[in-house]
């Protein structure tokens, strides 16, 4: 039996239900987003909650986009969130006014669960992200839950058991047989904590062995990525066998400035390595003889100046490519039988498009993977996707990540993984076993609503 039908097995919804008031906590962006996708669902539910949010980092654009109220103060740290990555960055923070933020916005939240006691209305905390909006929902007196989205057993294990590890620092991360430690799991088995959403079916499960209501409904990361196109644009109309199309590599450069722009750089290197495979009479992209490279630009970051590297690199902007995207500001490069183009308004495509992706981005590298798909990593120098950061990324992709030291080491990875058909069918169930199946927001708004509504 499934956790929604368990649920709903052992659930009785009265005959007049009064309307909810729900705080949700995030901190980041990326967790904000995860947040919204809920919303969004749980908005559409009979006798929807009224919804509040205070992100505990940043300043909360995608809550203000869906016209949610925020009842708190709101601030962008120096480190943009990555301080579990660097203990200097955590220096800056502090340094930034982190420690009066936090006691600020803990003030707001119980003043917020306060002022709904004293009116009669029920109330509720959503914390999205990691033990930071999991302590504050703890703190906040009302009934919480959770979606668990910084931690997963596959960081540790797979499904056979634990991953083998150099450092002796390494095995602190699963000293108590998880990946969440005790502490967290204390504040997951309080008696207000109605429900945890964990990212994996693998951490679903090894939480079930405490007192942990945890329920295994998916990734909402997987949500909302459906293509502009149909799924039959590659074939042929009167049969089902694919047309002869171009190798599609997907660039992923990150969201951040100034590291998207550095990372460019490196990305553009790789490229240009694939490029020269192109001229070796073996070479595994002479099934077509044409590549296409889709640059998934994030909207924050200036198209100029990642135009200006491909530029560099020995391409001429060009006015058609064997792939129109549902972008008309698309820029567009040829160089020899080889198209790039730059796009920051069909992400969803240019993830469906892609046979494979070099990578150099946290969500978006996920979600690729999560659809099937190999990518190709290169560790970097910024805040975000550095080589720690990497490194945990390849352990929860698990074969689905495969990272390269150097730019130029990217062709010979890509060589190797199109000459066995059988590491490329492990990868695709390895994705989506990993990042779990689209629907995960209404899925875990359902159950919200019966546990908390």
């Amino acid at each position: 039996m499934s956790d929604l039908s368990q649920l709903s097995s052992a659930s009785h919804p009265q005959a007049s239900i009064s309307r909810l008031r729900l705080l949700v906590l995030s901190n980041g962006h990326g967790e904000d987003m995860i947040a919204v996708r809920i919303l969004q669902e749980l908005q559409q539910q009979p006798n929807p909650p009224d919804i509040f949010a205070l992100p505990l980092v940043g300043e909360g654009h995608a809550y203000q986009q869906l016209n949610i109220p925020l009842i708190g103060s709101v601030r962008t740290m120096p480190s943009g969130g990555f301080v579990y990555m660097d203990g200097r960055q955590l220096m800056r923070d502090v340094r930034g006014g982190l420690l009066q933020l936090t006691f600020t916005q803990i003030k707001a939240m119980r003043r917020w669960v306060s002022s709904q006691k004293k009116l009669g209305n029920k109330r509720a905390i959503l914390a999205v992200g990691d033990i930071v909006p999991l302590l504050f929902a703890t703190l906040s007196g009302a009934k919480y839950a959770f979606v668990g989205t910084a931690k997963s057993e596959y960081y540790v294990r797979d499904e056979v058991g634990l991953l083998p590890r150099q450092s002796k620092a390494a095995r602190w991360e699963n000293f108590s047989g998880s990946v969440y430690h005790p502490w967290e799991r204390w504040l997951m088995s309080r008696r207000r904590c109605k429900a945890v959403f964990p990212r994996d079916a693998l951490t679903a499960e090894t939480l079930k062995q405490w007192p942990i209501p945890a329920f295994n409904l998916g990734n909402p990361m997987m949500d909302g990525l459906e293509p502009t196109f149909p799924s039959q644009q590659f074939y042929s109309h009167d049969t089902q066998k694919e047309k002869v199309r171009p190798l599609v590599v997907t660039l992923l450069p990150g969201s951040r400035p100034p590291e998207a722009y550095t990372n460019w750089e490196k990305i553009m290197i790789a490229v240009s390595a694939l490029m020269a495979g192109l001229r070796e009479k073996d070479s595994v992209f002479y099934a077509s003889g044409t590549v296409v490279f889709l640059g998934a630009i994030a909207p924050g970051l200036d198209c100029n100046i990642l135009a200006q590297d491909v530029n560099s690199q020995g391409w001429q902007s060009d006015l058609q490519s064997p792939i129109q995207l549902p972008d008309s500001n698309t820029l567009i490069f040829k160089q020899r039988n080889a198209y790039l183009l730059l796009t920051q308004k069909a992400y969803n495509d240019c993830l469906h498009l892609g046979d494979l992706a070099i990578a150099m981005a946290g969500t978006a590298t996920e979600q690729f993977i999560g659809l099937g798909k190999p990518a190709i990593a290169i560790p970097g120098d910024g805040p975000q996707y550095n080589p720690n950061f990497a490194e945990a990324q390849s352990r929860l992709l698990g074969a689905s990540l495969i990272l390269v030291e150097q730019p130029e080491k990217v062709a010979k990875a890509v060589h190797s993984l199109f000459k066995d058909p059988d590491i490329l069918q492990t990868i695709a169930e390895n994705g989506i076993q990993r990042m779990g199946k689209p629907g995960a927001a209404q899925r875990i708004a359902n159950c919200l609503q019966e546990l908390l509504g």
